[in-house]
């Protein structure tokens, strides 16, 4: 069984390492060799893809940074939070930074015999018929534009800003938090005791280029003593669900499939659980002893396609609720919140969600 995978990207990376660790052998196909990592962005993963990971893919403990509770403030309750996630026998999510995993994914790769990384020769000159599928990863590959152009998209009008703070050194910093500003949400994730990642998120109609980055971390930082802030980067925001998972025996995956706002910190935790259920229908292929084929993105898209577009659409939910601009409707939600935190019941169901997504 062979699989050609489209990209180099760290969720075809990932998809790459979960594929040979069944012996299957894998060619990545990528456009540039050298993969130009952002050093400034990190990725949160939820505890339970963290388990998968580490027993179906590489075991990445040693690179991660635990989080043991969530606070979740407004604009207006300063540092009072309005909300918190916390559990005492297991950490909520951990901190990774880009570079770090995708660089362990790569070595891994290179020293396999399964897998091989291949240049781009596009999709008319590939040899098609030496694969039993072909994944797509690529959101600017021309089979993209062929076949997989259909999608429902929504441009936030936003632009993230990321950049890591260097401070003074906490005793144990575990704890994230997130603040609905005015002007959008910022997040303070932790990666050390000395190091903080920041994703600012600013809506393009309220910025202003003489507007001070640092200035607004430092406004909304209510646990650090900053001595330093680092390069700061910046890219546009946007969403989309894709309307078809597959043409024939041609799949497409990751951000390529669903692309999140990233507020809940959910788009790869998304993508770990559509490798898990992309390899369980494999899994079950080879165990009757039948070949991997189309059924295999039919029997995937109608296993994943309506959860992901519902989990989608809530993360969309909350960040439009909670950036609306009318006062009212801001108070209602911070009150709102605060209700739904004191309650055990609802605060247990919303920290599964995110850790396990939804179970339809």
């Amino acid at each position: 069984m062979k699989v050609c995978i489209i990209g180099n990207n760290l969720t075809s990376l990932a998809l790459a390492k979960a594929l040979i660790n069944k012996e299957i052998f894998v060619d990545i196909f990528y456009k540039n060799k050298k993969i130009n990592i952002d050093k400034t962005r990190t990725i949160g993963i939820s505890q339970s893809n963290i388990d998968y990971f580490n027993k179906n893919l590489s075991n990445i403990n040693k690179i991660l940074w635990p989080i043991k509770k969530i606070k979740i403030f407004s604009e207006n309750s300063g540092n009072e939070d309005i909300i918190r996630f916390e559990d005492e026998e297991r950490s909520l999510f951990s901190i990774v930074k880009n570079d770090k995993i995708t660089n362990q994914l790569c070595l891994e790769l290179k020293k396999s015999r399964f897998s091989k990384f291949k240049k781009d020769i596009g999709y008319k000159s590939l040899n098609k018929s030496d694969y039993d599928l072909l994944i797509n990863c690529d959101l600017k590959h021309e089979i993209t534009k062929k076949f997989f152009h259909k999608k429902f998209e929504k441009e936030y009008s936003s632009i993230a800003f990321t950049t890591v703070i260097y401070h003074k050194k906490l005793k144990l910093n575990n704890t994230a938090s997130q603040v609905f500003t005015d002007n959008g949400p910022v997040a303070f994730l932790p990666i050390s005791n000395e190091k903080t990642s920041i994703v600012y998120s600013i809506r393009t109609e309220n910025f202003d280029t003489e507007i001070n980055i640092e200035s607004i971390i430092k406004k909304f930082n209510f646990d650090y003593q900053i001595k330093n802030i680092g390069k700061i980067s910046k890219f546009k925001l946007s969403s989309l669900n894709l309307r078809h998972y597959y043409r024939n025996n041609i799949l497409a995956f990751g951000d390529l499939l669903h692309k999140l706002h990233p507020l809940a910190g959910q788009g790869f935790n998304m993508s770990i659980r559509d490798i898990s259920i992309l390899l369980e229908i494999i899994n079950e292929k080879i165990e009757l002893g039948l070949s991997l084929d189309e059924s295999v993105c039919v029997e995937f898209q109608n296993r994943t396609k309506s959860r992901n577009f519902i989990f989608s659409e809530g993360v969309d939910f909350i960040y439009e609720s909670f950036n609306s601009n009318d006062k009212f409707k801001k108070n209602f939600i911070d009150r709102s919140v605060k209700l739904i935190g004191k309650n055990k019941l609802m605060n247990k169901y919303f920290k599964k969600i995110a850790d396990t997504g939804l179970n339809l």
